[in-house]
């Protein structure tokens, strides 16, 4: 389901079932978190790309193969299970889900996803825990739960509004209607449009190979700094990075960048 190449400072995140339209099944879920892991404890890579084999980056949950997910209705023994037990076994399950795409968003390196094709319901989730997101043309986009009767809940509701507002949130959550490319950017869904599928990824490895020649301490703060600002005043964010920058000004990557100012050349960072 996921495959992950690496290229110099960058590596690339596959959906990689193009057969089922990426559809996002148990192993997706298991895997999700492992390769972020190994990914973000990676020193090589500075930058993450989410991207997709295929026609589409993603129709969201595989209905079929996720079938359980509402908890079984029987015990092991055979006797009904209460409603209460199901509840649980319920909750216990989407949680995990929650945890998988949660992997994304908690990575300390940036991540951009690049979205070609349908990207519906989980793909959203996923799109939504990634920091940039470009589409290609022909993209579409649709938070689908209310159309099977769901309500979404891993992630959309929670990282949309901070992302397009909450107007536009629930336009999409309440209507479960595709959007265009070309809507997503003018909402603040997505930053650029590419011209097909291809493109995009390129447009999305060439902004991670920018991220990435800038110095990882100071690119991975900016991340932590943004997130640790979610929520808080302006004054307690500004507590925050002068306590933060007070731990890294003596870095070697601020002494590489004053000696390349003055040599006129581009920086070559060390994360150190």
């Amino acid at each position: 389901m996921l495959t992950i190449e690496a290229d110099g400072h960058v590596a690339t995140l596959w959906l990689d079932r193009p057969e089922k339209r990426n559809a996002l099944g148990p192993a997706f879920w298991s895997d999700l978190p492992v390769a972020m892991a190994a990914i973000g404890s990676d020193p090589e890579i500075r930058a993450v790309l989410i991207a997709a084999k295929g026609p589409h980056f993603s129709v969201g949950l595989d209905l079929v193969a996720m079938a359980g997910l509402g908890g079984p209705m029987t015990g092991g023994d055979g006797t009904p299970l209460s409603m209460a037990a199901r509840a649980k076994s319920a909750r216990t399950s989407v949680l995990r889900l929650q945890a998988s795409v949660t992997a994304v968003a908690e990575c300390p390196l940036p991540v951009i996803a690049a979205i070609h094709g349908y990207c519906i319901g989980g793909g959203v989730d996923l799109a939504a825990a990634c920091d940039i997101r470009l589409a290609s043309l022909d993209a579409l986009f649709s938070v689908r739960e209310a159309k099977v009767a769901i309500v979404a809940d891993l992630g959309s509701l929670q990282r949309l509004p901070h992302i397009i507002g909450k107007g536009h949130v629930a336009e999409l959550a309440f209507t479960g209607k595709d959007i265009t490319a070309a809507r997503a950017r003018e909402i603040g869904l997505v930053n650029e449009v590419s011209a097909d599928a291809d493109a995009v990824v390129a447009d999305a490895r060439a902004l991670a190979f920018e991220i990435a020649a800038n110095s990882p301490l100071a690119v991975q703060g900016t991340k932590a700094v943004l997130a640790a600002g979610e929520g808080k005043s302006v004054a307690e964010g500004l507590d925050y990075v002068a306590t933060w920058n007070a731990g890294f000004l003596a870095s070697d990557d601020l002494v590489e960048a004053m000696t390349a100012f003055v040599e006129k050349r581009p920086g070559r960072f060390t994360g150190r």
